[in-house]
């Protein structure tokens, strides 16, 4: 295994609740009421749908898609939802900094060092946005690719908070059969002062519609039995995303970190030179910059 490269769980599309517009030539993200499921292929229009969208959506009221059907792919609500504090290069697409209240990883000029972290309100680097909370989320959409995901990624403190409550809650009560749980994404508003009384909106992670907490867990225990019954060892498969996870520094890539900063992270008021970059090819000398710091 190359050492200093995450092994991230498999993605076949991504879960959004915004998408990036181009207003007065420039690149801005934009907020949406509803979830969009794409591919991972994007073009100068944005990124394509996955037909999953298409289908999801005619079963929805209005044809906004605000509830998606779901299963986690791991026990271990960790490995399904990784959110840390995050700090980017806009120019590179690169994490400079993540960390998580207590101690953060830092790049400096000689390589990746381990520094205490104060979180962004009191840290002069990560100060005026710079520095956020950064959640990934993956997601078993379908039976088709029973180890392939969607993910979702937000920086918004209320979709954080509500996940990780959620998934551990849901752990908790299955008995650690949060893989085998039937579950819903839901998007649901709420307006705050902040937000001058208009909706803004999160991501919570529900049960299906008409299901009770009992015959979801019920339900749960059945396919954990029959997966046993068929030598599925989903204590392995949470071993090995957890070795993988662990095998990097940082999770990001440099296709990811362009995007990431693109969507969420607006352009630093410091640099006159920041600006949305469009996504870079992979050269071998690429590989081993982003591999350099991490040795």
């Amino acid at each position: 295994m190359i050492k200093g490269l995450a092994i991230t769980p498999p993605v076949l599309g991504r879960i959004t609740i915004g998408r990036v517009v181009e207003k007065n030539g420039k690149r801005l993200p934009e907020k949406d009421d509803q979830f969009t499921i794409t591919t991972q292929i994007q073009t100068k229009d944005g990124w394509l749908k996955h037909p999953l969208d298409e289908e999801l959506r005619k079963e929805s009221e209005n044809g906004k898609l605000r509830t998606i059907p779901v299963r986690m792919l791991f026990n271990d609500p960790d490995l399904n939802f990784r959110a840390e504090y995050s700090l980017f290069d806009r120019r590179t697409g690169r994490p400079q900094c993540v960390g998580d209240g207590e101690t953060c990883r830092r790049v400096n000029g000689e390589g990746v060092e381990t520094l205490p972290c104060p979180g962004p309100d009191t840290c002069e680097l990560g100060k005026n946005g710079l520095c956020k909370p950064y959640g990934r989320l993956n997601v078993r959409i379908g039976d088709e690719d029973e180890l392939g995901t969607f993910i979702f990624r937000t920086t918004g403190f209320n979709s954080i908070r509500t996940l990780i409550a959620r998934l551990r809650y849901y752990q908790a009560v299955s008995g650690d059969l949060l893989a085998c749980m039937p579950l819903t994404l839901r998007l649901r508003g709420k307006s705050t002062p902040q937000s001058h009384r208009t909706p803004i909106y999160y991501v919570d992670l529900t049960l299906r519609d008409g299901t009770t907490l009992t015959e979801a867990i019920a339900h749960a225990r059945e396919v954990h039995d029959r997966r046993e019954a068929q030598d599925y060892d989903q204590a392995a498969l949470d071993s090995a995303a957890n070795t993988g996870l662990k095998n990097g520094v940082f999770e990001h890539d440099l296709d990811e970190g362009n995007a990431v900063t693109e969507e969420f992270f607006a352009p630093d008021p410091a640099d006159s030179t920041s600006k949305s970059h469009p996504v870079k090819e992979l050269g071998p000398d690429t590989l081993k910059a982003q591999l350099s710091p991490r040795t």
